[in-house]
């Protein structure tokens, strides 16, 4: 007898919700030509369950419908779709616009991507442990009572010129060389500037009395000449060579100070070495970092300013060494504009003297070998490079920049929550401090110092000054910018600004106020790195013991 063959039956689990609506009928259309209104496809397999023919070109339907998945899936990942099988969402084709779920993710990721990036702008550098240690070794204290006890007998007296920063890093080694030579130091004489013709004095701009108590123990410090010494006739030296040692300051003018009672320097600028004894260079740390404060006038206004820069949050310093003297002196060019370049040519010519470049060397050299300043547009692609946010508060410092505030214009396009002291300052505050450039420096260096993030275009006195000054503070974030390395880059017309980003990022990773030592600069100033001679590692020095 034949075995009677069972009939199987296969089924597909689908939510009763879907399946008690219809009624069997609803299932004998799939493949009909008439036009209804059919379920959606999960739907229609329980009746193809029963067809062999129906289970094949449902098979067939699922097969396609699954590689339309994939492909969608792989090439839109944020498509919504539903979890409900028996749902159909509806589709407008290829000219559809993105669902407004998709769109809200795509908006908070992008948002979220931008708050990360801002955060990171303003993350500052980890310092490693390192502090202020100005500590004097027992020799350098011994010694101090010797100063102190036969400093009436003779005196030096200095003349510094130059600009702000320039002045303050002539009066840090005219400390040093008094104390070198065990002399009274007479208060620095601010020569007359020539180029903007400031009349000020030492006691307009730092606070005399907070400059004689804090030095009190290394060098005494005179606001003139006593009666004893007026009618003396000092010995001059107006060429003092380049870098020299204390041996040679001793040999050289020792001698003659005892006999004669009274030395006159002029024209300090880098004649003292950079490389001195420990002692010697944390004093030119006490005096940059701790001894010349700013006169009250000054500070009280740079804290006005500073307090209504930060009163919305923190804000970038920008240090735009732009002017007209700027460009003249470093053999370079604005770039700006050809009539802008002509007039820097025209007044090279009528003033040679003023040229303080290597003139050996072509503008596109200078500019490449990073000896000059970034202009305006420059500065802009740099900060966008690092991630500096649309909403930055800028802060910028410098003399009118030639070509007028229009100089500045790729800057303020791009960041146009820009101010300098002007801007900020009420009406009437700024009058007292009128035609005194070095006053004026002052409150810009103010501000930056005490700025969130600070970067000067290019490198020079007050760059370097605050350098050092933000590191003695704690490593407060200083983003030094890598020129030589990255102008080439900004040649580049085949970078995407995807890969110039990138690139430019990565080359001022080591960049941004770190700790840095001194012993890897050679040559360089120990008030713009003072690690390890004014800054040290407690950590590592207990965990060494």
């Amino acid at each position: 007898m034949a075995r009677s063959k069972t009939k199987q039956i296969s089924y597909i689990a689908v939510p009763s919700q879907f399946v008690h609506p219809l009624s069997s009928s609803s299932f004998q259309g799939i493949l009909s030509p008439k036009k209804v209104s059919r379920p959606p496809p999960a739907c229609r397999i329980l009746s193809a369950a029963r067809n062999p023919r129906a289970m094949i070109l449902a098979l067939l339907f699922l097969v396609s419908l699954l590689g339309i998945l994939v492909i969608s899936f792989r090439f839109d990942p944020f498509r919504p779709y539903s979890t409900l099988p028996c749902v159909i969402s509806s589709s407008q084709g290829g000219n559809s616009k993105p669902s407004q779920p998709a769109a809200a993710v795509s908006a908070a990721l992008l948002q979220m991507k931008e708050e990360s990036q801002e955060v990171e702008f303003w993350r500052q550098p980890k310092g490693l442990g390192y502090r202020p240690c100005l500590g004097f070794s027992g020799e350098y204290r011994k010694a101090s009572e010797v100063v102190r006890r036969e400093n009436r007998r003779k005196y030096l007296l200095v003349v510094v010129s130059g600009g702000l920063n320039q002045q303050r890093n002539q009066i840090v080694d005219a400390v040093v060389i008094a104390r070198i030579l065990g002399a009274a130091l007479v208060v620095p004489i601010l020569q007359v500037n020539v180029i903007w013709g400031d009349e000020s004095e030492f006691s307009d701009i730092f606070d005399l009395d907070h400059f004689k108590s804090v030095l009190a123990d290394d060098v005494r410090v005179f606001s003139s000449l006593p009666s004893t010494h007026l009618m003396t006739r000092p010995v001059e030296e107006k060429r003092t060579p380049l870098h020299v040692s204390p041996q040679w300051i001793r040999s050289k003018y020792l001698r003659r100070l005892n006999r004669e009672g009274v030395l006159l320097l002029r024209g300090l600028d880098s004649r003292l070495s950079k490389d001195l004894p420990s002692d010697l260079q944390k004093l030119r740390c006490k005096v940059a970092f701790q001894a010349l404060r700013f006169a009250p006038s000054v500070i009280e206004l740079g804290n006005k300013l500073t307090e209504r820069m930060r009163s919305k949050g923190p804000y970038l310093a920008l240090h735009l060494r732009m002017e007209k003297d700027v460009w003249v002196r470093t053999g370079c060019l604005p770039g700006l504009s050809h009539e802008l370049d002509e007039v820097i040519h025209q007044e090279r010519k009528r003033r040679p003297e003023l040229l303080t470049a290597r003139s050996n060397m072509t503008y596109e050299e200078r500019k490449l070998a990073g000896l000059c300043p970034l202009n305006a547009l420059e500065v802009t692609r740099l900060l966008k490079a690092l991630d500096a946010p649309r909403n930055t508060r800028i802060y910028w410092a410098g003399g009118e920049p030639l070509g007028g505030t229009a100089a500045l214009e790729p800057l303020r396009k791009e960041f146009p929550d820009m101010y300098n002291k002007e801007k900020l300052s009420l009406p009437g505050e700024l009058d007292r401090f009128a035609k005194k450039a070095s006053l004026l420096a002052a409150i810009d260096y103010m501000v930056c110092e005490k700025s969130d993030v600070f970067m000067p275009s290019h490198g020079g006195n007050m760059a370097h000054m605050i350098q050092g000054h933000r590191a003695f503070a704690g490593h407060k974030k200083f983003i030094m910018p890598n020129k030589r390395q990255m102008l080439p880059y900004f040649e580049n017309p085949l970078l995407s600004e995807t890969e110039f980003n990138s690139i430019v990022k990565e080359l001022h990773r080591g960049s941004l106020g770190q700790p840095e030592f001194r012993a890897d600069k050679a040559g360089k100033d120990v008030t713009a790195y003072p690690i390890p001679e004014c800054m040290c590692n407690s950590t590592l020095r207990r965990s060494a013991h």
